[in-house]
């Protein structure tokens, strides 16, 4: 239950931020590129650069499919999480052990406080669109129901907008 209330308050959240956000992203010159969708995994190509489409899920939500360090992950995107964050399940399947110690990072809630473990991931590559570097947090396990893909991420990227209905990620 705990974890349904943290979600719904982090989707709350998202929904507060991501429009004004993704509205103010959509309203910025930008070069129209061609977009391929996500399900085929075929990034589209041109002049150098690489966009992919990711189309809303039957809740309204962006969901999609990544390789973090060569591992497949699924990401809800989020532009109101300034982080990736990764629940302790997913961080295991990925190699990461966080100790006790690590939660040291202070994540607001609807239910209070967590603490959380950050980490550096080497790659994430979402439909070939590889960024390096990328600050992560470790979330405890009942934090977090499923991995934000956040800023860390997407603001890495040459853009990322709003526009009918889609999520364009372009590097």
């Amino acid at each position: 239950m705990r974890s349904i209330v943290i979600f719904a308050a982090l989707m709350l959240g998202a929904a507060g931020l991501i429009t004004p956000l993704l509205d103010r992203s959509a309203t910025a010159p930008s070069q129209p590129a061609p977009v391929a969708a996500l399900a085929s995994a075929q990034p589209a190509v041109s002049s150098g650069r690489r966009s992919i489409t990711i189309p809303r899920d039957r809740r309204g939500h962006f969901q999609t499919e990544a390789r973090v360090d060569g591992r497949r992950i699924d990401f809800m995107v989020d532009t109101g999480a300034s982080v990736i964050a990764l629940t302790a399940v997913d961080a295991k399947r990925l190699g990461i052990f966080p100790s006790f110690n690590d939660y040291k990072a202070e994540v607001r809630t609807a239910n209070g406080t967590v603490k959380a473990a950050p980490v550096t991931l080497n790659s994430v590559d979402v439909g070939g669109l590889v960024v390096r570097d990328v600050r992560a947090l470790v979330m405890p396990d009942k934090a977090l129901s499923e991995n934000l893909l956040g800023l860390s991420y997407l603001t890495k990227l040459k853009r990322f907008e709003y526009a009918d209905g889609k999520l364009v990620l372009e590097n």
